[in-house]
């Protein structure tokens, strides 16, 4: 055995594995129960599409790890987002109310491009002939106006047969209040067609909107048999090597939860990765005491950033994928963490527009050919290769020593970029580096300045292979006075996903004026969710004791819209709390709008969160072995920080740092997986678990 395992009876091993675009990395914890001592192995392998599961099962065996000695397993992936972004999903029908087939097909009319008259809207994901409707009508507030009739649905599902259907997607008008209909449906389609993959829009939300419902619903059908698979081959491949542990899969909404639920309505992991890594850095902020986090995520294909506010990750459940200024996109109504992302990393291309425009991104190299300096065949300058020619990076420990750099290519990568400016390659550079700043900065202001935060009042946690690269310019440029990098930033979001509960969120919508003689009526819509969650985790094994509940209303000011989320303070609403929720709502409102109106507030509906701790990491602070600050060092070299011009900076090896360790910049950290970055000016201090904290001038 190598002084990377430990057997399995004297250890607990707890591992996560993140795909991403570009890498898949691996994170795993080995805590000895006779000393109490923590490890962290790290690892990161080449992602393998189509086939993930290669590259998940590949880092495994690159780490040094017994696959059968692992306890538990939190797994993130892109797989739906994929095969949604590169339409290899599967022929998709749809069974809805009679007279709403096209509901998919109208969507909404606000689209972004308003005075085009050439624009075309996106093309529903099922084509108008294999939308097909049923009879029977529900009432906004779940009374049956028509009955439901199910003789037409086994011509239906001939039909759906004839034409190479293989899942089908449910959505009738109103089944947000009362999904009665959907299951008779639902079981009908299951008895005719068992072997067909079918979800009904209530499995996954309860909210209201019929356009967004159906395209939920239509989107996890499209992605199912897709996501089943995948799920079968990588729960398969682990148990051939020997895994015994849990398998759990990371969800939008920060939380995990098991395999057989995910693939039952795996729309749910669209954003698997990026909200793990969110979540982690709230775990973080309540480790070292930063309860207002803002959080960025630099990864070779794109940046990532959400707002933390309190210690609670903001979900939202208005998500949209493929939108932009020129498309509407395509709602999915199901929890995602609030988070902005750009087409900008690592392997972001560096390109020069007909007016001699410089941009960087949101066109990516990926991993192959990847950055010029990777010497794999790629001929365009990208991010990396302007920070390794500027210094930042070390042309002799590109990738921790395991690539050395082609500097011969980012040479000639940089020198049509810097023809084309009218500059030397340096200048060229220095210019990538600062555009990819700014595009940064950009997206950081949308989830701070633009929604009525600022962020003087948060720290900035970077993390991801370019996080510690770019953060400390990015708050100097917000004004901020202090940055965190975490400890093996490189797969945060790994670690993100150890420190993640069993969750799930559960929308219902119920117009209810904010009366206060109405909290009756919104006690029971409380006692309902709960109750409705209680009986699912029960249905599961999981006992009561072990579940806990935070409840949100949605308010809005009546006639309007759309609505605003604020906490219920443990359920309760008597007559002095509905004030003190009405109360919060306005600040909420104003703080979101910049104004508050004198008008009746209405109840819109009920949001709640179940958790359930799965056996979650416990971080333990890291033991000082004694070693100088001397020890640590490396040769100065000259780094170039394009802003603040070219200095002499220390360099230290990252892993050799230890609790109270500090110095000034210009420096840079370096470890196998990153580089940090501390600007001239700055103070670098490491804390007893090993984050490095910058604070700034």
């Amino acid at each position: 055995m190598n002084n990377e395992q430990v057997a399995a009876s004297a250890a607990t091993i707890r591992a996560a594995t993140d795909v991403g675009g570009t890498f898949t990395d691996l994170v795993y914890f080995v805590t000895d129960h006779s000393t109490g001592e923590q490890r962290v192995v790290t690892a990161k392998a080449n992602t393998t599409p189509p086939d993930f599961e290669r590259g998940v099962l590949e880092v495994l065996m690159r780490s040094g790890i017994r696959i059968g000695e692992i306890n538990s397993l939190a797994h993130g992936t892109t797989v739906v987002i994929n095969a949604i972004a590169e339409r290899k999903g599967v022929l998709t029908g749809l069974i809805t109310t009679r007279g709403f087939r096209d509901s998919l097909e109208i969507a909404r009319g606000n689209r972004p491009d308003f005075f085009n008259l050439h624009y075309v809207k996106p093309e529903p994901f099922v084509p108008r002939y294999l939308r097909r409707e049923v009879e029977g009508r529900l009432a906004q507030d779940g009374s049956e106006r028509w009955p439901l009739q199910l003789d037409e649905l086994p011509a239906i599902i001939d039909d759906f047969r004839h034409e190479g259907v293989q899942a089908i997607a449910i959505c009738l008008l109103h089944s947000y209040a009362n999904p009665a209909h959907e299951r008779a449906v639902l079981e009908h389609v299951r008895n005719l067609w068992p072997e067909v993959s079918v979800v009904a829009s209530h499995q996954i939300t309860r909210e209201w909107r019929e356009y967004e419902r159906t395209s939920t619903a239509v989107l996890s059908a499209y992605v199912q048999p897709i996501a089943e698979r995948y799920l079968t081959r990588l729960s398969g491949g682990m148990r051939e090597r020997g895994f015994g542990g849990q398998l759990y899969i990371v969800q939008s909404n920060c939380g995990v939860d098991s395999v057989e639920k995910t693939s039952e309505v795996p729309i749910t992991m669209v954003e698997s990765g990026p909200a793990s890594g969110f979540w982690g850095a709230a775990e973080l902020g309540r480790l070292i005491g930063e309860s207002n986090v803002l959080a960025l995520d630099i990864g070779g294909t794109t940046a990532k950033c959400s707002l933390i506010e309190g210690g609670q990750v903001k979900i939202t459940s208005d998500y949209w994928i493929e939108r932009s200024r020129l498309s509407a996109g395509y709602p999915i109504l199901v929890p995602v963490v609030d988070l902005v992302e750009i087409g900008q990393g690592g392997g972001s291309i560096a390109w020069v527009d007909d007016f001699g425009k410089l941009h960087v991104g949101p066109q990516s190299a990926g991993a192959l050919p990847g950055p010029a300096a990777y010497g794999r065949g790629g001929t365009a300058a990208t991010t990396t290769d302007a920070n390794l020619a500027l210094g930042r990076i070390d042309r002799d420990y590109f990738c921790g020593g395991e690539i050395e750099a082609d500097m011969d290519s980012v040479e000639r990568a940089l020198g049509p970029i810097a023809g084309r400016l009218g500059l030397d390659i340096t200048e060229a550079a220095r210019g990538i580096v600062r555009i990819a700043n700014n595009n940064m900065v950009n997206a950081l202001k949308l989830v701070s300045l633009n929604r009525g935060y600022d962020p003087r009042d948060f720290t900035l946690v970077a993390f991801g292979g370019g996080g510690g690269m770019h953060a400390a310019a990015l708050a100097a440029e917000l004004g901020m006075r202090k940055v965190v990098i975490p400890r093996a930033a490189e797969v945060f979001s790994a670690w993100g996903m150890l420190m993640s509960d069993l969750r799930r969120d559960y929308f219902i919508t119920r117009l209810v004026s904010l009366a206060p003689d109405q909290g009756a009526a919104i006690r029971a819509l409380l006692r309902e969710a709960v109750d409705g969650a209680l009986t699912q985790f029960s249905d599961e094994g999981i006992e009561p004791e072990r579940i806990s509940f935070r409840q949100y209303g949605r308010l809005r000011y009546e006639n309007q819209e759309h609505s605003v989320e604020v906490p219920i303070p443990d359920g309760q609403l008597h007559a002095v709390a509905i004030k003190d929720l009405i109360d919060s709502f306005h600040q909420a409102y104003e703080r979101e709008y910049t104004y508050r109106l004198d008008a009746p507030v209405e109840f819109v509906g009920l949001h709640v969160v179940a958790s359930a701790e799965v056996g979650k990491l416990e971080p333990t602070r890291l033991a000082v072995t004694g070693r100088s600050l001397e020890d640590t060092r490396r040769p100065n070299r000259l780094v170039d920080y394009a802003t603040e011009g070219i200095h002499e900076a220390a360099i230290y090896t990252g892993e050799l740092l230890e609790p109270g360790m500090s110095f000034p910049g210009p420096a840079v950290v370096e470890t196998k997986g990153t580089t940090v970055v501390v600007h001239p000016g700055n103070e670098l201090t490491v804390d007893d678990y090993g984050n490095l904290h910058i604070t700034l001038s």
